[in-house]
């Protein structure tokens, strides 16, 4: 045999994720030959890479599992409504262990560079390490928060202390403890990790660029009882959760003693005195009592006055306050964010805020951080600053397709793909959760089922009817981005002053293009059933 065959399978999965994980599993089950491909050294993706404190899932974790197995569904038991990222990676690991895995992964190499060769209809896939692996498909199973956003700020490279990224944090863990801590940013991982730190840190400076919406997690231990009706029920909570709009079924909320949920109203519709006698009644729960927060944008700001009047209520210092309070841009517009006593933290008397919209970064140098301001000395730097969110990963990897295109260059203008699915000049590449999919919009182990089984199957039909090529078609790819948009609009997501990482307004430079799926997991299910139904509505499929 040669180094070829011994490297030859059926696909190469680039990620070891819940996404990759699940592949393999699929794959093996169809009788298809699979390697996995991680850049680090074990299974876990997000919650392998996400390891800083207070790092959790945000939405319930009976629900954040897989679905494919009944056994799994039963044994496995979550601690929390809302677990944290230690039990997540534990559950990664078991699901690794009881289906052998790890014996399908390749695990400290990168990949590089991913070709497709239009003589054999295959793709030539290579590592950091030398080495080339040869497959009909290609899947990126790369993750849509996998490459984390580190601002170029001068003088960085100086700094004498601890410097980390919460997307990259260190395995062994990090002690913090009486230490002068810095971090950048107040976006979802900050949220989560500074009441945490602020446990230990001697001092806590939280450098803010733009404060944001963050609701509390109402997180609690899980009770027997409510363990027990999920596992009795997962047949009918999967179901529900596979056609709702977020993959969440909402199984577990408690339900009102009547039996019906009150009636929604319009917040324009409704006086000053009413809205804060509801703001009194139901605190941050107030935002789901009225029906046009999300689809007005006078509506909306009305909602965020009284977002704003909480935030008031919950800091002590009135200046403090003023600077957490999100202005010029509506609820809705970015990731829905959920915290544990985030802005009780700042009344901590060692907790320090500092406005980057008043004082912006200057310098780093060895010993500190100055503002345009001020200094302020630091032992550690943490940045929280975010992820190259949808296509980082991919646009790492030299991916060439038909006439040795690269993806990158196709995608100079943003991204553009038919479901997310696939890439019109990428044949037998596939992405799961890639854009122009629900990903990040929903929970993502639904989503990430939904595109496993769909791919799997596709596979599957491939083979039966020796096809050797499927390629997403221009006018179908066109139509479905063209798509994507108009969904998208009308929504907060897409207002006119919302800069969020769904459009890649965070990074400099990146094209501005919405990239997830606005219309709901449910109604993208239907339409990538209705596809395969119609033959495989927009997609080339040849014989060679």
């Amino acid at each position: 045999m040669t180094k070829q065959d011994e490297n030859t399978f059926d696909a190469v999965i680039v990620g070891a994720g819940f996404a990759g994980m699940y592949m393999l599993y699929r794959l093996r089950q169809l009788g298809m030959s699979a390697i996995v491909i991680e850049a680090g050294d074990d299974v876990g993706g997000t919650w392998y890479w996400n390891r800083y404190p207070g790092a959790r899932c945000d939405v319930p974790t009976m629900e954040y599992s897989f679905g494919f197995s009944k056994e799994l569904e039963q044994e496995w038991r979550w601690s929390e409504t809302m677990s944290a990222q230690p039990e997540i990676l534990e559950y990664a690991n078991h699901v690794a262990d009881i289906f052998d895995l790890r014996s399908g992964m390749h695990f400290n190499r990168r990949v590089t560079d991913a070709k497709y060769d239009e003589q054999t209809c295959r793709w030539r896939v290579s590592t950091d390490q030398g080495e080339h692996y040869h497959a009909s498909f290609c899947i990126m199973a790369t993750g849509c928060l996998s490459v984390p956003h580190t601002p170029e700020i001068d003088g960085q490279s100086d700094f004498a202390g601890e410097i980390y990224h919460t997307g990259r944090w260190p395995k062994e863990g990090v002690d913090l403890s009486g230490k002068r801590v810095g971090i950048i940013g107040t976006g979802s991982s900050a949220v989560q990790a500074i009441p945490v730190i602020a446990e230990t840190a001697a001092e806590l400076t939280i450098f803010q660029r733009t404060p944001g919406y963050t609701f509390p997690a109402n997180n609690k231990p899980l009770g027997a009882k409510q363990e027990k009706r999920y596992k009795e029920s997962y047949p009918e909570v999967r179901e529900m959760q596979r056609n709702s709009p977020a993959g969440i079924s909402n199984f577990g909320m408690q339900q009102p003693k009547s039996g019906k949920p009150a009636p929604l109203k319009s917040i324009l519709e409704t006086s000053h005195e009413e809205r804060q006698a509801a703001l009194e009644k139901s605190g941050f729960g107030v935002f789901r009592v009225y029906n046009d927060v999300y689809t007005d944008l006078q509506a909306n700001e009305v909602a965020c006055e009284l977002y704003r009047d909480l935030v008031k209520q919950l800091v002590n210092d009135p200046q403090v306050a003023e600077t957490l309070s999100p202005k010029g841009y509506p609820i809705g517009c970015k990731r829905q964010v959920f915290d544990t006593n985030f802005y009780e933290t700042f009344n901590l008397d060692h907790v320090k805020l500092v406005d980057l919209q008043q004082s912006g970064i200057d310098i780093i140098t060895a010993k500190a951080l100055h503002t345009t301001q001020a200094e302020y000395g630091l032992d550690v730097l943490i940045y929280a600053t975010g992820f190259d969110a949808m296509t980082g990963a991919l646009n790492q990897i030299n991916i060439e397709g038909r006439h040795a295109k690269r993806l990158k260059d196709k995608w100079q203008d943003g991204p553009r793909a038919y479901l997310g699915l696939q890439i019109h000049g990428y044949p037998n590449l596939f992405t799961i959760t890639g854009p122009g999919s629900p990903s990040v919009l929903s929970n993502m182990l639904v989503s990430i089922e939904q595109h496993v089984e769909w791919i799997s199957d596709c596979m599957t039909h491939m083979q039966e009817n020796q096809y050797t090529e499927i390629e997403a078609e221009l006018a179908a790819e066109d139509e479905w981005v063209e798509h994507v948009s108009q969904v998208g609009k009308g929504t907060m997501l897409q207002a006119p002053n919302c800069n969020s990482w769904y459009l890649g307004a965070n990074i400099e430079g990146k094209p501005r293009v919405f990239m997830p799926y606005v219309g709901g997991v449910g109604r993208y299910r239907r339409k990538c059933e209705e596809v395969v139904a119609n033959d495989y509505q927009g997609f080339s499929l040849l014989k060679t």
